[in-house]
């Protein structure tokens, strides 16, 4: 059987050829793994992906979610994968033992979510808003609090989600209504309603434990006046039996995509018998809940990467089967046989783009979940604050780039399928619909841009974006050696020149009257960082590749052309690790080459956009 969710092969160079992962087993936090157990969590990931996730998700996508009589039900056909994920410890994969978890490498733990994440996306949504409420709690709880809620979540016998969506308080969460109104018992009843909340309401758990934002009366205004609370759907009541909390779906929304994900609107306090328990420190809730932004983030272009992989796998599998047309150099033989659409040279360039898009994609967010260890792990605050830097910094570049180019791949495949992949037989039309939500959830990849140019540039002057550029200075160093690489050398540093400039001209344009100018172009700016980065991955790959691309050839004694193209028609290992050297050369020359063209239309500083009154856009 075809691959048809994630390449395996892929997965495996990233982990132990380009970020050699396996030394994380030398630190006394990892010294009871080794690689052959990372090999074994990613092969079982992979079986109970296949097996169990990938046949639940075209029939998920059909059936939807029910909402009846106030109750959600869920595809009946996710019941089964979903108790076996939790009874295989997935869900609390990469956290520590203590709190039910196995302890893995946190990119050991995003490897296998892949995995999960290509065979059905929606699915994986319910385990992972409960596990980013499970951390909350692991860090800002306290210990009656941690027993009663945090143990549950991480095992996924109850589920957990994160509330903060209202009408009028979507991105701008300061403007929330949601009311905390303090109890003689020292708790709250909480009164208000949250929209859009991934996982509200479902049966595939007993319980859900909600992570609200609300206002404490005579708090402040704006973000600084919110704080978090634990909301349980059931409370406990005095003899320790599970009660009603007077959380109320009111409806569950129908959308493009992820139809077997339950999105929900909640209303708390219906009956003003809803209890809320404060979470770590009043007037603390948007810090508390950043701290899982990191994470929530990353999840998300993860979206975008796995849900791309697996259009782009099955793209290709249908262009090696696919026959449609001569082969090029037949177009005037009437008598041609018919060829794989695969032959056909734009075909092949489709699939190149797929291919090096993904490619880079997945070593961007490997790398940043490596870091995320490293961060961990680290001997000293200055190595700890360097890792951390690289992880704050490329996050909302992961979310953002990850997500738009997820969605473009799957838009490709659609392509290469031609009209059955416009049709909804045809898996890929699903994955562009299940897709296109990851831009905009978690912060849409517009407030990510913000974010990226209004605060992770700026912080501490400037010192992640120098850290950042010390290392690809180090990294060009490294690479210059290569004499092959040398063109795609070239087109790389002058790429990250180019966005070099653009930082500092919206420094300069942040001192002047014309501030808005690094807002306004901040969504192109994260753009070129993207594609700066994933050239980065990309070219890294490919100066691995190259070097045990010709060990191959040297002990094959293949010296000329000819006889490295019979090792490379005979050796699958050699093959794959052309095809690494091939996706930073396209990626290179088709996309990092475009840097200047990208640069100069941000340096422009042209506000006509800003400039053209409401009505020109279009008359009322």
């Amino acid at each position: 059987m075809p691959q048809l969710l994630v390449d395996q092969r892929d997965v495996k160079f990233i982990l132990y050829e380009q970020l050699q992962v396996q030394k994380l087993c030398e630190h006394p936090r990892f010294s009871e793994y080794s690689q052959d157990m990372f090999d074994m969590v990613i092969e079982q990931a992979r079986k109970l992906a296949e097996n169990e996730f990938y046949p639940a998700n075209w029939i998920g996508d059909r059936e939807g979610v029910k909402f009846e009589d106030g109750e959600v039900k869920v595809p009946e056909c996710y019941h089964k994968p979903y108790r076996l994920y939790c009874e295989g410890g997935w869900l609390s994969i990469s956290d520590p033992i203590e709190v039910g978890g196995q302890g893995f490498p946190f990119i050991i733990g995003n490897a296998a979510i892949e995995f999960f994440s290509a065979a059905n996306w929606s699915l994986m949504m319910y385990p992972g808003l409960t596990h980013g409420a499970a951390r909350l709690l692991e860090k800002y709880g306290t210990p009656e609090q941690q027993e009663l809620y945090m143990y549950k979540l991480f095992s996924g016998e109850w589920g957990g989600t994160m509330c903060l969506t209202e009408p009028n308080a979507g991105t701008d969460v300061g403007a929330l209504t949601t009311k905390a109104i303090r109890r003689p018992d020292g708790n709250f009843n909480i009164v208000g309603q949250k929209i859009f909340i991934s996982s509200g309401a479902h049966n595939l758990t007993e319980n859900i434990v909600h992570m609200v934002l609300a206002r404490i009366e005579g708090a402040p205004k704006g973000t600084k006046g919110i704080s978090i609370f634990i909301v349980p759907r059931l409370r406990y009541a005095e003899d320790g039996s599970l009660v009603d909390n007077d959380v109320v779906c009111t409806n569950v929304e129908e959308k493009l995509g992820i139809h077997g994900s339950a999105t929900c609107g909640l209303s708390f306090g219906d009956n003003d018998n809803c209890i809320g328990y404060l979470l770590g420190e009043e007037n603390r809730g948007m810090r508390i809940m950043f701290d899982m932004m990191n994470e929530a983030r990353h999840f998300v272009g993860m979206q975008g990467l796995a849900l791309g992989s697996a259009a782009y796998l099955h793209a290709l599998n249908y262009a090696k089967e696919r026959l449609q047309g001569v082969h090029f150099t037949q177009l005037k033989n009437p008598e041609a046989p018919r060829v794989p659409i695969i032959e056909h040279p734009d075909v092949r360039r489709m699939l190149m783009f797929m291919k090096s898009t993904i490619e880079g994609i997945r070593a961007l967010l490997y790398y940043a979940a490596y870091c995320m260890d490293r961060a961990a792990i680290a001997e000293s605050e200055e190595e700890r604050d360097k890792f951390q830097g690289y992880v704050d910094i490329l996050i909302p570049v992961c979310k953002a780039y990850g997500s738009d180019m997820g969605f473009r791949v799957c838009e490709t495949a659609i392509q290469v399928y031609g009209g059955y992949g416009y049709c909804v037989d045809c898996p890929v039309e699903q994955y562009l619909r299940d897709c296109k939500i990851a831009s905009i959830y978690e912060g849409t990849n517009g407030i990510q841009a913000l974010d990226l140019v209004g605060r992770k540039i700026a912080l501490r002057r400037g010192l992640l974006f120098k850290n950042i550029l010390g290392e690809i200075e180090r990294f060009i160093k490294w690479v210059g050696t290569n004499y092959h690489l040398k063109d795609e050398l070239r087109l790389f540093t002058q790429a990250k020149d180019h966005l070099v400039e653009c930082t500092k001209f919206f420094a300069l344009k942040g001192m002047t009257d014309e501030f808005f100018i690094p807002i306004l172009y901040a969504t192109p700016y994260l753009e070129l960082f993207g594609d700066v980065a994933v050239g980065l991955m990309l070219l890294w790959q490919a100066a691995v590749a190259d070097q045990k691309l010709h060990e191959i050839y040297e002990d094959c004694s293949a010296k000329d052309k000819k006889a490295q193209e019979e090792v490379l028609r005979r050796n699958p290992t050699a093959a794959f690790y052309q095809g690494k050297i091939a996706s930073a050369k396209f990626f290179a020359n088709n996309v990092l080459s475009l840097a200047g063209g990208k640069a100069r239309a941000i340096m422009t500083g042209e506000k006509s956009v800003m400039d053209i009154p409401d009505n020109s856009f279009a008359l009322p």
